[in-house]
């Protein structure tokens, strides 16, 4: 099964390289965002070129459900089911050598997912996810990927990313609940979660009703904090209804003060389902 595997990917880059004369130059005009971008589309468009942004000697995967290198994505495109992948970019970022993706998928079933890809000298190098089955019908009315897009000022990246730090050891790790004001915004909270309705009122009852039904969310270590503008990204581990989870956040911050929020939690599968080695983070 293994030989097979590789034989398929030989034979994936090799179309690639002979199909396509101006890669080379592509992948030099392209930003590390394009590239990622133009990847993730290529599940739903069958493209080939993408697949070259990828380092062939070192991919490190973090999807628990694929293998390493290549030789993983090849087996996940090898089970391409006969109606196709869906991919749909509805917001992506980039922070030095990370890019950030909020995609809406139909992988399996309707999906949104966050992707987070770290590349070394223009490759992709390292790959980490968060899937969610879609939720249609939420409390707050809005989707869980509508909203605004645009980047306004990414002269402000460094600022935001310290707020949402101070917001994470504050609110979320010290529970100074006395402090949220300070943070979140009393007069727009626009919440994409599909179980909290708007605002500070939204999210004060659906923490009242987690709490009534004896359930616990917390967020125990924060690993990645990225951003590009008033976006921040954050990826976190904790426990959601007593289950080991990771969370993936992204806040949108207006006139220092965080007014929208998108957000996918995943469960952590048995370590005995992992197929690779890395873990989650």
């Amino acid at each position: 099964m293994k030989k097979i595997i590789v034989l398929f990917v030989v034979i994936y880059i090799a179309l690639l390289l002979t199909g396509c004369k101006n890669t080379k130059e592509s992948k030099i005009n392209l930003t590390n965002k394009e590239k990622v971008v133009a990847l993730i589309t290529s599940l739903e468009t069958g493209d080939h070129t993408p697949i070259s942004y990828i380092n062939p000697k070192k991919y490190i995967q973090h999807n628990l459900m694929a293998g390493d290198g290549l030789e993983g994505f090849g087996e996940l495109m090898k089970h391409k089911p006969p109606q196709g992948f869906k991919a749909k970019v509805v917001r992506a970022f980039e922070d030095g050598d990370f890019v950030f993706t909020h995609t809406e998928y139909d992988f399996f079933g309707p999906k949104i997912g966050f992707d987070i890809f770290r590349f070394e000298n223009g490759l992709i190098v390292e790959h980490w996810d968060n899937l969610q089955e879609t939720v249609t019908k939420t409390k707050s009315g809005h989707s869980m990927t509508d909203g605004t897009t645009e980047v306004i000022d990414v002269t402000k990246t460094a600022e935001n990313k310290q707020f949402i730090k101070n917001f994470f050891d504050d609110i979320l790790y010290s529970h100074k609940m006395e402090k949220i004001t300070n943070y979140i915004s009393t007069e727009k909270y626009i919440q994409h979660n599909p179980g909290v309705g708007d605002g500070l009122q939204g999210f004060g009852d659906a923490m009242a009703e987690l709490a009534k039904a004896g359930l616990k969310m917390e967020y125990k270590k924060t690993y990645l904090i990225l951003g590009e503008g008033e976006f921040v990204f954050t990826q976190s581990e904790g426990e959601f209804a007593g289950k080991n989870v990771t969370f993936y956040d992204l806040f949108r911050i207006e006139n220092a003060k965080i007014t929208e929020h998108w957000d996918v939690i995943e469960e952590t599968i048995a370590k005995e389902q992992w197929k690779n080695q890395n873990g989650k983070f």
